[in-house]
C-alpha cells in the first residue's frame, strides 16, 4: 500500500512540474540532424598534431632491413589497372545553393527548418518542428509527436536520448500578454534516408550550423553553445 501511494505521489509531482504556475507553455522543439555524408576534412591543428605524434611514434618503432620491404616488389603483377576517382565534396546543391536538399554540403551537419505560424507568433516564421506539451506521457512523446506532425513515419529517425539538450525561455514580442514559452530542444537524426516529404509548412530548408544564426539570430549564442559540431 505504502509502495503505490509513494509511485502516485511521484506521478503527481511530475505532473505538477509540467503544468506551471504562471501559465506558461511548455513546447517540445526537435533539431532534425542530417549528419556528414562524406568524411570532412581534417582541421589543420588536428592534422598538424597527428603528424607531430606520428613522428613521435617513428623514433621507437622497429627498423626492417630493405631486403623485407622490397620483397613485395618482386610479385608478379597483373595486367588490371584501377582508375580510383573519389566523388566530388560539392553537389549539384552546392553550386545552385538548393537548401531544400539534402544533396548539399555532404561534409556538413544539416538541421531542418520550416516555415510557418507557430506558438507566440501571429505570423509564418522559421522555426524548427515544435509541439506545444498537452496530454503526453512526457515530453519525449510530445516531441515525437512534434516530428511526426511534419515528416510523417518516424522509421528512418533516431532520437537521441530521452532527456533535452536544451531549454529556454521565450516571450513574444508583439503582444507581452501571452504567455512567455519554454521551450525543452530534443535531437533527432536522419538515418538511411536521402529525401523527406515534409508537410504542414510553406517551405523547409536543410541548413547548417552556421546558417542557423541567418535564421535566428537573436537566438544565435544560444544555439552555437547547444549545438556542438
Amino acid at each position: 500500500m505504502q509502495r503505490c501511494c509513494s509511485s502516485a505521489g511521484r506521478s503527481a509531482i511530475g505532473k505538477r512540474w509540467f503544468s506551471s504556475s504562471n501559465n506558461d507553455k511548455i513546447v517540445a522543439s526537435v533539431l532534425f540532424e542530417r549528419l556528414p555524408v562524406v568524411v570532412p576534412k581534417i582541421d589543420p591543428t588536428v592534422y598538424a598534431f597527428q603528424e607531430f605524434s606520428f613522428r613521435g611514434r617513428q623514433q621507437y618503432r622497429r627498423e626492417y632491413p630493405e631486403s623485407f620491404l622490397k620483397k613485395s616488389d618482386t610479385r608478379g603483377k597483373g595486367d588490371y589497372q584501377i582508375d580510383y576517382k573519389p566523388a566530388p565534396r560539392t553537389s549539384e546543391a552546392d553550386k545552385t545553393n538548393d537548401q531544400r536538399s539534402l544533396h548539399r554540403a555532404l561534409d556538413r551537419r544539416l538541421y531542418l527548418l520550416v516555415h510557418g505560424t507557430t506558438q507566440g507568433s501571429g505570423k509564418p516564421v522559421w522555426h524548427f518542428p515544435e509541439k506545444v506539451y498537452e496530454s503526453e506521457e512526457n515530453l519525449r512523446k510530445c516531441a515525437d509527436s512534434a516530428l511526426e506532425s511534419f515528416i510523417g513515419d518516424l522509421s528512418h529517425t533516431y532520437f537521441v536520448g530521452n532527456a533535452p539538450m536544451g531549454h529556454m525561455v521565450m516571450q513574444s514580442t508583439e503582444d507581452k500578454k501571452i504567455p512567455s514559452m519554454k521551450r525543452f530542444f530534443f535531437k533527432s537524426q536522419v538515418i538511411a534516408a536521402n529525401k523527406f516529404d515534409i508537410r504542414k509548412c510553406d517551405d523547409p530548408v536543410w541548413v547548417t550550423k552556421d546558417e542557423l544564426s541567418e535564421y535566428f539570430p537573436e537566438q544565435a549564442e544560444f544555439l552555437n553553445k547547444m549545438i556542438i559540431s
